[in-house]
């Protein structure tokens, strides 16, 4: 079994998206104490490679993640986890929301790897968790105008109550693509600047470099595919930058003042929540296996 690069030998815990309470810290531990409510950022980097000490330990080849095998998840009742990868939650920030650093740090670092500011129109392809956690991230950053594409008009939907200016609705055909470039930037009746590719196949990486305006960036976040055939020509001839990302970095202590200042609101994406038994984990992963009006499914302890 594969989960996307990593290959899975033996059963496994999984779960990266975490908060909890702690119950015991190490004798060296100062900045922590019995009792915190912290959020947990999953990876732990070997903090000696060129990558970490150059700062962008996300991308670390030596990366213990949370749920990427072999490393065991949080999906579980206790984790040992280093004190400088927990972050403590203020007292108008729940636990759920702790939870919900992780995927918001996604949107984050995407909205910083972009330069995503007041005066950046921005386009959205995918209207899923992670598109949504985007909209939410790029309006924090000042977005003036955003626009998200997705094919599910009841997730176009919850992006239109998220704050979406417009939303439009497309098919999976690639032939449809150009005619909806045009419609996507007729929704947007401006220059876009930034695209943000949620979902990361041939059509919408083609609709992002096509719909860009020039000078502009698209930002590639969902890995759907690991090749594509796309028009990367005529967007280079644009100079329409394609930058990557994957994960995040030093993202936890920006989500928690979102949060803490109601910048950033997540607990609208939380759609269900299910207990942390046998039961209560099987509904939860058929409830979030069937989408539907499913976007985040929450377990608690």
């Amino acid at each position: 079994m594969r989960c996307a690069n990593f290959i899975v030998k033996k059963p496994m815990v999984i779960g990266h998206e975490c908060a909890g309470i702690i119950e015991e810290v190490g004798s060296q531990v100062k900045s922590l104490a019995v009792g915190d409510r912290v959020a947990l950022e999953p990876g732990i980097s070997c903090q000696r490679c060129n990558l970490c000490r150059d700062g962008r330990y996300n991308l670390c080849p030596e990366m213990k993640f949370f749920g990427s095998p072999p490393t065991n998840g949080s999906l579980a009742n206790k984790v040992v986890h280093p004190a400088n990868l927990c972050f403590r939650l203020p007292d108008n920030v729940g636990l759920e929301e702790g939870a919900m650093c992780e995927p918001l740090s996604v949107g984050v670092h995407a909205c910083r790897r972009a330069e995503v500011g007041p005066e950046t129109n921005v386009l959205i392809i995918g209207a899923g968790p992670i598109g949504l956690v985007t909209l939410l991230a790029a309006r924090a950053f000042g977005a003036p105008r955003i626009v998200i594409v997705d094919v599910d008009d009841r997730r176009l939907s919850i992006a239109k109550n998220l704050g979406a200016d417009e939303i439009v609705q497309v098919s999976t055909n690639i032939q449809d693509a150009q005619e909806e470039v045009v419609k996507i930037q007729n929704a947007m009746a401006l220059r876009i600047d930034v695209s943000f590719d949620c979902v990361g196949f041939n059509k919408t990486m083609s609709t992002a470099l096509s719909a860009t305006g020039a000078g502009g960036k698209v930002c590639l976040i969902g890995l759907a595919q690991s090749e594509m055939t796309i028009p990367l020509t005529p967007a280079a001839a644009r100079e329409v930058d394609v930058i990557g990302i994957f994960r995040y970095r030093n993202t936890w202590p920006l989500c928690i003042e979102f949060l803490r200042t109601g910048k950033i609101d997540v607990k609208r994406l939380i759609t269900h929540r299910c207990g942390f038994s046998q039961k209560g984990i099987e509904d939860g992963f058929q409830t979030s296996a069937g989408g539907g009006s499913a976007i985040k499914v929450m377990f608690n302890l």
